[in-house]
């Protein structure tokens, strides 16, 4: 591990760089998964969902860089690349012949979810070994992925 001026203990940051590029390694492949929704949905309300899936997708893109740069930031190494994503992925692969609006709404929301849980018991982690930063970078992402599970819930009423 490169050295750095950061005064996380090793251990402490060797930890954080595993986490971090755990959940990197979703965030790519959620991100994609909301883009492959967003190119191929149809239906009734398909703007609306083409649009909505598009900012979401933004909102993960965003999340993936500030989780791959605190990573960097601690000295690590990060393992972006579609190779890592395909082997350590701890979503549920996205069924790629979907086109129909509800099925790409229920695909997302059990993968949003997913991804909620995960991010949440980083934050648990984080906190525990006592990277608070990072713990507080995994609450912002937290919160916002909530907040767009409701906003894919609310299409499935």
């Amino acid at each position: 591990m490169p050295k750095t001026r950061n005064d996380l203990p090793d251990n402490t940051r060797k930890a954080m760089i595993a986490l971090l590029n755990a959940r990197l390694i979703d965030a790519i492949d959620l991100r994609l998964a909301v883009k492959q929704a967003h190119w191929n949905v149809k239906g009734p309300n398909f703007i609306a969902l083409h649009e909505l899936f598009d900012q979401i997708q933004a909102r993960i893109d965003t999340f993936a860089d500030d989780i791959a740069e605190r990573s960097v930031s601690l000295a690590g190494v990060v393992a972006g690349t579609s190779q890592a994503v395909s082997k350590g992925s701890q979503l549920e692969a996205y069924p790629t012949d979907t086109i129909d609006e509800k099925a790409h709404l229920q695909a997302l929301a059990d993968r949003i979810a997913t991804f909620g849980k995960l991010t949440r018991e980083a934050i648990d982690a984080a906190d525990e070994a006592g990277d608070k930063n990072t713990a507080d970078l995994f609450t912002g992402i937290s919160r916002q992925m909530d907040k767009d599970l409701w906003f894919i819930e609310a299409h499935l009423h």
